[in-house]
């Protein structure tokens, strides 16, 4: 019965890792991971009609610029684990 367990939860860990991959992929989401917060960034749609998965389009004129996508404007979402360490010196 334990050994069933065990193995039971061995398979379920890369099923989980490999689900959780596809979802990030096809809703266009970046998962980044460091000590301090798991933070969901978005990232271009590949289906928006507007800058076709680039993200933005550069204007034209005397003085180019980049414009972004309305398909980037979605929060970003963070879970924090620790707070930030404190600074050892002096702001200014």
């Amino acid at each position: 019965m334990r050994s069933r367990t065990v193995l039971l939860l061995a398979a379920v860990v890369p099923v989980g890792a490999v689900a959780a991959a596809v979802a990030l992929k096809a809703g266009s989401w970046q998962l980044s991971v460091s000590r301090y917060a798991i933070r969901l960034s978005p990232t271009p749609r590949r289906t928006c009609p507007d800058c076709k998965g680039e993200g933005g389009w550069w204007s034209e004129g005397p003085y180019p610029d980049g414009e972004m996508c309305w398909c980037w404007d979605r929060t970003q979402h963070t879970l924090r684990l620790r707070p930030l360490p404190a600074y050892d010196e002096i702001p200014f």
